[in-house]
């Protein structure tokens, strides 16, 4: 192939990758990428507090912790309010929040003051998730579904590798700098979202249901949620694999560390992930989009899985580099993925507290993969972590297809409406309220 077929095949790809989504999506897009242009608290929260403010690595990690923790105390808290008062609204809140509580925290020196401060960074950060993910849902056809969640990811991966490599400039200048720096993106992301995105909640389906005479909100409570079999199935699984994802961020360094590696051995290596996905997102995107999802979780389930058991094996930067080319590859093709099978089980009038329990599945993945990678390394070795991974990784390509065996696969709205039904046991015999026409993780 010519390098002008070349170019024009990369153009046409990408033209019917972005063509035919809402003008509210791209906006919503944009805020995303604002907002991880801005990203400086987690990737430099370990340096900031061990070299600039001279705490030790355990006190880090309790930090780190605390911020996780907060995540995963606002998951739920984020979703009903997206459901009760709407996305739109639900989206400033977290982000207002999460500018001032990032400003003061570079501004915290009491070792008490900096963890309380962390974990309200955590609670607001994470708090516009649900509604972002509800959003999407809201405005995006659902046949479109999966190309919006991949170039949503896209945009989030995107900003954070330009801002993991501008924030380290800007930390050898000054910390307090790139907090307040992170701040202010959140709160142009903020404005952008108040004067350009509309909120989005059905309202058909609260009229409906008012009419029927549900309760005031929507007739989806959380125990709702926790009583769909096979919704809670699918977050019990996307928990498994964000486990093993975790593993490239907490378990893969303390183990290249162990083998001699450095610091900026595994940089290199993990650079690898950023740039892959930038680049191939869009291309396999346009390869998924008429796929049977089924095959595609199953695969990248299994993808995932070996490709940190080959970690096992890797004994050069190189090799390790070739590993995460595995598993980054499933990460591009799981993520977009399986947000649409979970906007599809979910409710139009209970998107919320849906994408509110999904969230809150790959924040006590956060939590817990700390916690196992330690423990397996320290009383088993490395090897044995990659070995748990694999099983890992095959367990979750089982249960996708023990719970999608007899799951409708058309993209249609019908289709939807289908899903509804199986996904949300009602509260009432109020009617199914018609579908929404369908968005910063």
């Amino acid at each position: 192939m010519s390098a002008a077929a070349g170019l024009g095949w990369a153009t046409r790809a990408t033209r019917e990758t972005v063509s035919g989504l809402p003008r509210e999506f791209w906006w919503l897009w944009t805020s995303t990428l604002v907002n991880r242009l801005g990203g400086f608290v987690a990737t430099f929260m370990a340096l900031y507090l061990t070299m600039e403010r001279g705490y030790s690595a355990s006190y880090a990690g309790l930090v780190a912790a605390l911020h996780g923790l907060g995540g995963v105390v606002s998951s739920l808290g984020a979703g009903v309010m997206t459901d009760r008062f709407g996305r739109r609204p639900t989206m400033l809140a977290a982000q207002l929040s999460t500018a001032v509580s990032v400003a003061v925290l570079g501004f915290m020196v009491h070792p008490v003051a900096i963890a309380a401060v962390a974990f309200l960074v955590g609670m607001a950060s994470n708090a516009s998730r649900p509604a972002v993910q509800a959003m999407i849902a809201d405005i995006v056809p659902a046949k479109d579904r999966v190309r919006a969640f991949s170039l949503n990811y896209w945009a989030i991966n995107l900003g954070f590798a330009v801002s993991s490599a501008g924030a380290g400039f800007v930390a050898e200048y000054s910390y307090l700098a790139g907090f307040v720096g992170e701040a202010a993106m959140t709160l142009i992301c903020a404005v952008v979202v108040f004067l350009k995105v509309p909120e989005s909640r059905p309202q058909k389906a609260a009229a409906a249901r008012s009419a029927a005479g549900v309760p005031s909100d929507d007739g989806v409570r959380l125990t709702t949620v926790l009583r769909d079999g096979r919704f809670m199935g699918v977050v019990g699984l996307s928990f498994v694999i964000a486990l093993i994802f975790q593993q490239g961020y907490v378990g893969l360094p303390v183990a290249m560390g162990a083998d001699g590696f450095s610091s900026s051995d595994f940089g290199t290596a993990i650079a690898v992930n950023g740039v892959l996905i930038v680049v191939l997102q869009i291309p396999v995107t346009r390869f998924i989009r008429s796929r049977d999802p089924r095959r595609l979780l199953i695969a990248s389930s299994l993808l995932a899985g070996y490709g940190f058991g080959l970690t096992a094996f890797a004994g050069s930067v190189g090799l390790y580099a070739l590993t995460i080319c595995v598993w980054t590859v499933a990460e591009i093709i799981n993520a977009p993925v399986q947000n649409g099978l979970v906007v599809q089980l979910s409710p139009a009038h209970g998107r919320g507290r849906y994408q509110g329990m999904y969230t809150l599945s790959w924040s006590a993945a956060a939590l817990v993969a700390p916690l196992m990678s330690g423990v397996v390394i320290d009383h088993f070795g490395a090897g044995w972590l990659w070995g748990t991974c694999a099983l890992l990784g095959t367990a979750a390509a089982f249960g996708y297809w023990l719970l999608m065996r007899d799951l409708p696969t058309g993209a249609e709205d019908g289709a939807e409406v289908a899903a509804e039904s199986i996904a949300a046991p009602r509260a009432t015999d109020a009617p199914a309220a018609p579908p929404a026409v369908e968005q910063a993780g």
